[in-house]
């Protein structure tokens, strides 16, 4: 029998995906599995409206699963099976990122290599002051293969991404808002109240905007694309087949009178 590694519970319109795989939530295949089917959950249910990460312990998540590595890494001939394992855990971090909802990251402990990966990939993060976020892996002579060096660098810039990555600098909750690496830190006895609230307002907000919104910050970052451009399309097709914002827009102007 497989042992459950993530959690899916409902809250009004926040689907709370709760990492749940002893001792450090650590992202092995299982668990990577896991994301990939609650992702599918969230695309499929256009009653979803906010994605809640969060942790059963203490540690948030503490990277790529050692065990599995090891496996990996045993034959060097088989170096191809890590940067497989690598690939399909950039694209559910993919997933994660352009998701049509929005996402929060509730960094309650160590985030720690994947684990840091996998906030970056979320819309919010929230930690504990107590937490700790780094990304560490040139002390093993590697790097941060899972999104890490690109999120970074287009969260903060190359200065801090430097700081961060080339000298693996491990940073507590404080440390890590007043960076810029998240949007809020609070006591560890508050956070699951403050990440929940967040979820929950966010969650109310229409769908379709928020995906729109989502879409056309990305399009910021893309030279190949015209984000102006792509902002007056997305108004368009909110206004023109989203009843939700006609019957929001008409009811802010008919306030107005």
């Amino acid at each position: 029998m497989s042992q459950q590694v993530l959690s899916i519970s409902r809250v009004g319109a926040v689907v709370v995906l709760t990492l749940d795989s002893p001792p450090v939530n650590a992202l092995s295949k299982a668990l990577i599995k896991a994301l990939h089917g609650a992702m599918d959950q969230v695309e499929a249910d256009k009653t979803i409206g906010a994605v809640h990460i969060r942790s059963a312990a203490k540690v948030f998540c503490a990277g790529a699963d050692l065990a599995e590595m090891r496996e990996n890494l045993a034959d060097p001939d088989k170096v191809d099976a890590q940067i497989d394992f690598v690939r399909d855990l950039q694209n559910v971090l993919k997933r994660i990122e352009t998701l049509g909802v929005a996402t929060i990251a509730e960094v309650s402990g160590a985030a720690m290599g994947g684990g840091f990966e996998l906030a970056l990939a979320c819309d919010f993060r929230v930690a504990a002051h107590e937490a700790k976020l780094a990304l560490p892996e040139v002390n093993l002579g590697l790097i941060p293969g899972a999104g890490g060096t690109q999120r970074l660098t287009n969260l903060c810039g190359p200065a801090v991404a430097k700081r961060l990555i080339l000298g693996a600098e491990i940073l507590d909750g404080a440390s890590a808002l007043a960076m810029g690496l998240v949007h809020w830190a609070v006591p560890r006895a508050e956070l699951p109240a403050f990440a929940s609230a967040l979820a929950e307002r966010v969650g109310a907000l229409p769908r379709a905007a928020v995906a729109a919104s989502k879409s056309c910050i990305a399009a910021a970052a893309d030279p190949r694309r015209d984000g102006y451009e792509e902002e007056l399309s997305a108004t368009r097709d909110l206004l023109l087949h989203e009843p939700e914002t006609r019957s929001r827009v008409e009811a802010f102007l008919g306030g107005q009178r």
